[in-house]
C-alpha cells in the first residue's frame, strides 16, 4: 500500500509540474488554459486506467483505454526529463530578459526664441526634451516558455515515435558465442525473455516469436521468464503458437508470474500440455552430438513472497561432474550466488535492456548486468534485452531481441 502511495504521489507531482512548465507558463488566463488543463486532466486519468484499470479489469474497453495511456507514461517521462534539461537555460534567459532595457533619454536640445518684455523683444534660449516612446514588442519571458515547451513537446514526441516503431516491431536476432570449459561445442541455443503477453499485445505478436525461433535451428529453447501479464483465463489463447516451437523449449518463471492471482502453476501447467517443460529449482541432461549439457532452472526471487522461491542448490544437486552446467534464472542477480556454486554459464533476462533510455543507468543499482555478455566473477552471463515490451510499448535504445547462443 505505502509503494502505491509513493507511486501515485510522483504521478501527481509529476503532472503538477508540466501544468506549471507547458501550460500556466506559457498561456495567459483564459479559454486556452482552461482546454489544456482539462486535456492533462483526461491524459492523467488514461494513465490511472493504464496502470490500475488493467490489472483489475478485462474489459475491452479499459484495453482500448490502456493504449493511448500507456503512450503517456512515455510522452510523460520525456517530456518531463526534457523540461528539467531545459530549466538551466530557460532561468537564465528569463533572468537575462526580465524587462524592456530602459534606454536614457537624451540630453535636452536649446532652441533661440525670442519673448517680449517691459523694454521690448529679448532673445532666450529654451530648453525642449525628446519624448521617448518604447517600441513595441511581446513579452520574452512567454516567448521562451513557449520555446521550451515547443522544444520539449517536439522532442519527447520524436524520441516516443521511433521507440514506438521499436518497441512493437519485430525482434532482432542477436548472435553470441560463448565458450565453456570441457566442452567440445557444436551446440546451438536460442534465449528469449519477457515477451509478455497482455492487454496491448496480439497473437501476432508470439507468432512472429516463434516464427523468428524456428528459423533459428537451435538445439533446444529457453525461456527465462515473464512470459504473461495476465491470467489464463484471458491470455491463453495469445500463448497458442507456442506449440509450434519446433525445438525443445525449457521454461523459468519470472516476477510476473508470480503477480498473479492463481500463480503461475495455470501456466506451468498450459506450457506443459504444448511440450514446454518448466525447470522448477530442478535439473536435466542436454545431450549433443559432441557432448552433453546439464541444464538447470531455478524459480524467479519473486517466488519468495509465495514460499516458491529459488532453490539453486536443489536444482543443482546430483548434478555429473565434468559436465558443462547452464543455469536458466529469470534475474541476473541470482548469479552472484551461481558463480559461487560453480556454474559455468548464466542465461537471464527481466531488465529488457533498460527498455528506455536513460533507465539503462538506473538498473545496475539492482542488477550486475544490465544486457549483453557480461561476467560475475569468473562466470559468463548472457542477459537478453527481452522480446516484448512492459508497460508503454516503447523502447528506445534498447530494441527487442531473440538470442541464438553458440556453445563452442
Amino acid at each position: 500500500m505505502g509503494f502505491l502511495v509513493v507511486v501515485f504521489g510522483v504521478v501527481f507531482a509529476v503532472h503538477y509540474y508540466l501544468y506549471r512548465r507547458l501550460i500556466r507558463s506559457t498561456t495567459l488566463p483564459g479559454r486556452a488554459r482552461r482546454a489544456l488543463t482539462g486535456g492533462l486532466i483526461v491524459l492523467l486519468g488514461l494513465l490511472l486506467v493504464a496502470l490500475v484499470g488493467s490489472r483489475v479489469s478485462s474489459s475491452w474497453v479499459v484495453h482500448v483505454l490502456a493504449w493511448p495511456g500507456f503512450i503517456w507514461v512515455a510522452v510523460m517521462f520525456y517530456l518531463t526529463l526534457i523540461c528539467l534539461v531545459l530549466e538551466i537555460p530557460r532561468l537564465i534567459l528569463n533572468r537575462r530578459f526580465k524587462g524592456d532595457p530602459v534606454k536614457e533619454a537624451p540630453p535636452p536640445k536649446v532652441i533661440p526664441a525670442t519673448v517680449g518684455s517691459t523694454f521690448g523683444p529679448k532673445k532666450i534660449e529654451i530648453e525642449v526634451e525628446d519624448v521617448v516612446e518604447p517600441p513595441e514588442r511581446p513579452d520574452r519571458r512567454l516567448f521562451i516558455n513557449r520555446a521550451a515547451a515547443v522544444a520539449a513537446g517536439v522532442g519527447a514526441g520524436t524520441i516516443v515515435g521511433f521507440g514506438l516503431k521499436s518497441g512493437l516491431g519485430a525482434p532482432v536476432i542477436e548472435k553470441v558465442r560463448i565458450s565453456l570449459p570441457d566442452f567440445a561445442g557444436g551446440m546451438r541455443v536460442a534465449l528469449v525473455s519477457d515477451i509478455h503477453l497482455g492487454p496491448l499485445t496480439g497473437i501476432g505478436h508470439t507468432e512472429r516469436i516463434v516464427e523468428l525461433i524456428n528459423t533459428l535451428k537451435a538445439d533446444f529453447v529457453a525461456i527465462v521468464g515473464d512470459l504473461v501479464d495476465g491470467p489464463v483465463s484471458e491470455l491463453g489463447p495469445l500463448a497458442a503458437p507456442l506449440q509450434h516451437i519446433r525445438p525443445q523449449t525449457y521454461f523459468v518463471t519470472g516476477n510476473h508470474e508470480y503477480y498473479l492471482a492463481d500463480g503461475p502453476e495455470p501456466w506451468i501447467d498450459l506450457l506443459g500440455g504444448y511440450g514446454i517443460k518448466t525447470l522448477v529449482n530442478e535439473r536435466v541432461t542436454i545431450q549433443g552430438e559432441h557432448g552433453n549439457l546439464t541444464l538447470a532452472g531455478v524459480n524467479d526471487v519473486t517466488g519468495d513472497t509465495v514460499r516458491h522461491g529459488p532453490d539453486l542448490e536443489l536444482a543443482l544437486h546430483g548434478r555429473p561432474e565434468g559436465v558443462p552446467t547452464i543455469l536458466l534464472a529469470h534475474q541476473p542477480v541470482i548469479g552472484l550466488e551461481a558463480a559461487k556454486a560453480g556454474v559455468d554459464l548464466q542465461l537471464s533476462g527481466h531488465t529488457h535492456g533498460g527498455q528506455m533510455v536513460p533507465f539503462d543507468r538506473i538498473v545496475p543499482l539492482q542488477q550486475p548486468v544490465v544486457r549483453g555478455l557480461g561476467k560475475i566473477g569468473d562466470m559468463p552471463i548472457y542477459v537478453t534485452r527481452g522480446a516484448g515490451f512492459w508497460g508503454p510499448p516503447v523502447r528506445v535504445g534498447a530494441p527487442p531481441e531473440i538470442t541464438l547462443i553458440e556453445l563452442t
